[in-house]
């Protein structure tokens, strides 16, 4: 659906999925972070790849039982086995956070500046927090300067938010109004990849529900491996292949 028409619509059917999402709240299992160490090293000797996940709860690793099934530690093992070089990790998540939110509580507080690799995940809740495109344009453009400022040597990926006709959790009209806020945070998050030092891997494809925890929204340990996967193939391509997302009018 053209963007234009994709913000109108979902603001018409906000009171709906505001309806329906209390309700899905109601039902859900509210899911802690796994506890653990929020880095680690794949391989050993001194690592040539340098790795953080930042972001929302998915880089939090939330819907994981164990801190080494969350995506960053899954992350660097799948990096390590398909490069052969030692890789570090370092997860730093906010549960419920927005792109603003990793701007401006998350990136402050890391103090390691050597990183070669920063994986960026945020989106889902801007999408479902009906953030306006120009507040996530804002937050999520400032986010990448931020990151790139941080760490001007780093590649910096953004994995953008995957089909919310995906989730199990979500009734069929939510996945829809949702899905116009997604189009729109997906097409604008590319367009600033593309302009601001950062590349936008394709979004991830969701294989079936088996790859969600309890929560129905979360990944699990199993969508956690199949999204490391996913990313390492776009992290280690020379040139990385630009999105296919469409650009944002």
């Amino acid at each position: 659906m053209n963007h234009f028409l994709a913000g109108p619509i979902s603001w018409v059917l906000a009171p709906l999925a505001l309806a329906k999402g209390l309700g899905v709240r109601k039902i859900a299992p509210r899911l802690p972070p796994p506890v653990g160490r929020l880095r680690g090293q794949a391989g050993t000797g001194a690592a040539e790849i340098r790795l953080l996940v930042i972001g929302d709860s998915s880089a939090a690793g939330v819907g994981a039982s164990r801190i080494e099934d969350t995506l960053g530690p899954q992350l660097a093992t799948s990096l390590h086995q398909a490069s052969g070089k030692a890789v570090s990790w370092r997860i730093a998540g906010a549960n419920s956070a927005i792109a603003a939110q990793i701007r401006d509580h998350v990136i402050p507080n890391i103090e390691e500046r050597d990183f070669t690799h920063v994986v960026v995940t945020v989106g889902t809740n801007d999408a479902k927090n009906f953030v306006s495109r120009s507040a996530f344009k804002k937050g999520f453009g400032g986010l990448l300067y931020a990151a790139h400022a941080r760490w001007p040597d780093a590649k910096v990926f953004w994995s953008p938010v995957v089909s919310m006709s995906d989730f199990p959790a979500l009734p069929p009209t939510l996945k829809f109004i949702l899905g116009l806020r997604v189009g729109i945070i997906n097409a604008t998050g590319a367009q600033l990849c593309r302009e601001r030092y950062a590349t936008a891997v394709e979004p991830l494809p969701v294989e079936g529900p088996e790859g969600f925890a309890i929560d129905g929204f979360h990944a699990n340990a199993l969508g956690y491996r199949h999204w490391a996967q996913h990313l390492t193939r776009f992290m280690l391509a020379e040139a990385p292949a630009p999105s296919s997302l469409q650009r944002s009018e």
